[in-house]
């Protein structure tokens, strides 16, 4: 299966970055074909310029340094998105990331004349995953609505494939970790990658 990792945490030695180094070896060894996307390693530019946001609703963006973003897209059958919880949601990074990247004749088409349904584009995505750190409790990101998680895996997994598989592993109580847990959550990691 040709999986796209996207990977978003600014700092390299984050336990988001042992969490994809777990992702991407299990994934490698299981024979899956991997494109990592590191978000701030790569110098993502999140903010969507004034044109892009007037043309939204034309035609897909024009601007080179998304290319390979689109490329990705479109060579994806699995996704996995690896990123902390923060404030209850996504990275203003990732969130820039599906603005700009998931675009119209991307990811789908608008319908002629504005009326009826858009037409998805991703249906070649049979499966959507999400592992996050969250500094909150399970019960109070629960309580919140767990923002982040339906953004993806109701928002997004809505224009992949109709029976789209998806998958959700979460960290909770991040600030208060120690190093039992944060080896406990890995092996877990292990364990759901493998079946993913």
């Amino acid at each position: 299966m040709r999986v796209l990792v996207v990977y978003c945490h600014p700092v390299p030695e984050s336990f988001c970055a042992a969490i994809r180094d777990v992702a991407l070896r299990v994934l490698t060894a299981a024979g899956h074909e991997i494109r990592l996307t590191d978000l701030y390693a790569e110098g993502f530019d999140p903010v969507m310029p004034r044109q892009e946001r007037q043309s939204y609703n034309e035609r897909a963006p024009d601007d080179p340094a998304l290319i390979p973003h689109i490329d990705n897209l479109k060579w994806a059958e699995a996704i996995l998105f690896i990123y902390p919880t923060w404030w209850y949601g996504l990275p203003a990074m990732l969130k820039g990331w599906l603005d700009r990247v998931w675009a119209l004749d991307v990811v789908f088409r608008l319908p002629p004349g504005g009326k009826g349904r858009i037409t998805s584009l991703m249906t070649h995505v049979t499966k959507v995953g999400i592992i996050t750190t969250c500094g909150a409790p399970l019960w109070w990101s629960i309580l919140i609505g767990q923002p982040g998680r339906k953004t993806i895996l109701r928002g997004m997994r809505a224009l992949c494939a109709k029976r789209c598989r998806t998958m959700f592993l979460a960290h909770y109580l991040m600030d208060a970790s120690s190093d039992a847990t944060r080896a406990a959550f890995l092996r877990k990691v292990e364990r759901k990658i493998a079946r993913f």
